[in-house]
This record gives structure tokens, C-alpha cells and sequence, in this order.
């Protein structure tokens, strides 16, 4: 099992991956890249060219959870939405590609900027697959307790094995 991110000298960081750990991050991150697609525009030719969307807020948890509202007043809310969440999407694509371009079994460097991407990217992760769980501040009490018969057990395991890969990432980093 990896054993998280070191910094390297010369800057960026190193880590160590397993070609099955390598395989479970290219999956969960590909899964997000396609939650993240371009949202739809409008008829406006305009519009389209400058990527203002739609003002609508997403309806599935999860996208409401990586996209939320920034202002609590509905009106600034969409305005807001409907002219930053193509760049916001756009940005986490990116993100998600410098990922899937970078992991790779075995020894995997980043450079500084492929790092901050990889750490981005595994944030949109953590925070699609918490959704899902209904992850709470005492998920590590449930895993604790919960049998390695339960359904969800793997789900929960991996999601607390993101959680400590962002965390070396964070401390490599800083």
C-alpha cells in the first residue's frame, strides 16, 4: 500500500502507488470527470462563446456538493452561478486530466503545480464519494466498528485511504 506523498528535493513531490491503488484513483477520478462535463449553455450564440450557463442549481447532492451556491441570496446566488461554473467545471477537468496524465504504478513524481492539481482533484473526489456515503465527522468511528462483511465497508475504507493520501499531500506540500 502507498505510504503517501514525501516531498521532494528539488521540489514537488514523491509517491509510491501500487498498480491496483493506481486503477481505483483512475476510476473514481474518470467518474468525476464525468459528473463535472460542461454544463449546457444557452440558445445565445454569445452565451456559448463565452461558456455562461445555466443559473439553475444542480439537483444531485453530489454536483450541488462540488458546486455549491456562494451567497445565501437566492438572486446573487444565480447570477453568480450562471457566470463561473463553466470556469469552475473547466478548472476541475483539468484537474482530473492532470491526475489520470500523471498516476502511474510504481515510483510517481509531481512537480509543484501537478501536485496542487492532484490535490484539487482529490478534494472533488473525497467530497463526491462523502456525498455519496452520507459520510459524517465520525466516519472513522463507523469504519472502526463496521464488520468487513458490510456492503458499504470497502467504499468507506477507500474513502478514508483518500483522506489520508490528501493528507500526506497537504503536509509534502507544505
Amino acid at each position: 500500500m502507498s505510504s503517501g506523498f514525501k516531498s521532494r528535493h528539488g521540489g514537488g513531490v514523491i509517491a509510491q502507488f501500487e498498480a491496483a491503488e493506481v486503477s481505483i484513483l483512475r476510476s473514481l477520478v474518470t467518474q468525476v470527470l464525468g459528473l463535472v462535463a460542461p454544463g449546457e449553455t444557452g440558445d445565445d450564440p454569445l452565451e456559448r462563446a463565452l461558456g455562461i450557463g445555466s443559473a439553475q442549481a444542480p439537483t444531485d447532492p453530489v454536483l450541488a456538493r462540488l458546486f455549491p451556491s456562494a451567497y445565501s441570496d437566492d438572486a446573487s446566488a444565480v447570477e453568480f452561478r450562471r457566470y463561473t461554473e463553466a470556469t469552475l467545471r473547466e478548472g476541475k477537468r483539468a484537474d482530473a486530466q492532470t491526475m489520470l496524465d500523471t498516476a502511474k504504478p510504481g515510483r510517481t513524481e509531481l512537480t509543484a503545480e501537478q501536485a496542487q492539481a492532484w490535490m484539487r482533484s482529490l478534494n472533488d473526489v473525497r467530497l463526491a464519494l462523502g456525498t455519496r456515503l452520507e459520510v459524517t465527522e465520525e466516519v472513522h468511528e463507523e469504519i472502526a466498528t463496521m464488520s468487513e462483511d458490510d456492503p458499504r465497508y470497502p467504499a468507506f475504507v477507500t474513502y478514508d485511504w483518500l483522506t489520508y493520501l490528501q493528507d500526506t499531500l497537504v503536509r509534502a506540500l507544505w
